[in-house]
């Protein structure tokens, strides 16, 4: 064969294997500089906390709050629906044990007045009482307005509470330990707290509970 023909076949050759490289090499093939130009950044690699999720507060709560939040803009609903949960849950409690020294602060002298006497009364009966809340209470905002230098919020709360009341020891048969009394039961309660309006401390504290609505 000669030697000019060999190398038009190698030539020939060497041109179909530079054509299937190009095939390959050339493609672009996994990420590129630009794609990391366009890749969105999550708030966690930015080397800051992922913002906290904030519950979504629907048309009623927020037209609730309106009144308020024209006299005092800072006030944020979500943030008082939840601190209004836990003032509930811990009232609650505090009031079931007997614990006067949690509950002081968090009522007005009136409502502490009133819890006094349900306290001073199961103690003369010898009672002793315990609850557990079922599921976490409900609380939905009602209202939310300025009365005068006062702000005050009315908190509609329902809950599923499991009692467990201890019985002084002469209600029991003798000679065998007194059987606690377990009573369930759903609550619907208007709660009212209030604040003083551009006072220092922030706090809120129950004015008043009337029964509500299931």
């Amino acid at each position: 064969m000669p030697v000019q023909f060999q190398l038009v076949i190698f030539a020939v050759i060497a041109a179909v294997v530079l054509f299937q490289l190009y095939n390959v090499l050339g493609k672009k093939v996994g990420r590129q500089p630009q794609d990391d130009a366009k890749a969105p950044v999550l708030p966690a690699a930015q080397g800051g906390e992922p913002p906290a999720r904030v519950p979504a507060l629907d048309a009623a709560t927020l037209a609730a709050a309106a009144s308020l939040r024209a006299r005092d803009p800072a006030f944020d609903p979500a943030k008082f629906i939840e601190g209004a949960r836990q003032a509930y849950e811990t009232i609650v409690r505090g009031y079931a044990s007997g614990d006067r020294a949690a509950l002081k602060p968090l009522l007005t002298p009136a409502v502490l007045d009133s819890f006094e006497t349900g306290i001073a009364a199961r103690e003369i009966r010898g009672e002793t009482e315990q609850v557990e809340f079922l599921h976490p209470p409900r609380a939905d905002l009602e209202l939310a307005s300025a009365e005068g230098d006062r702000a005050v919020a009315k908190v509609r709360f329902l809950a599923e509470i499991r009692s467990k009341i201890l019985l002084p020891e002469t209600e029991a048969t003798p000679g065998a330990p007194a059987e606690p009394r377990i009573e369930e039961r759903r609550t619907a309660e208007h709660w009212t707290f209030e604040r003083s309006l551009g006072a220092a401390d922030p706090n809120w504290v129950l004015a008043r509970v009337e029964p509500a609505n299931a």
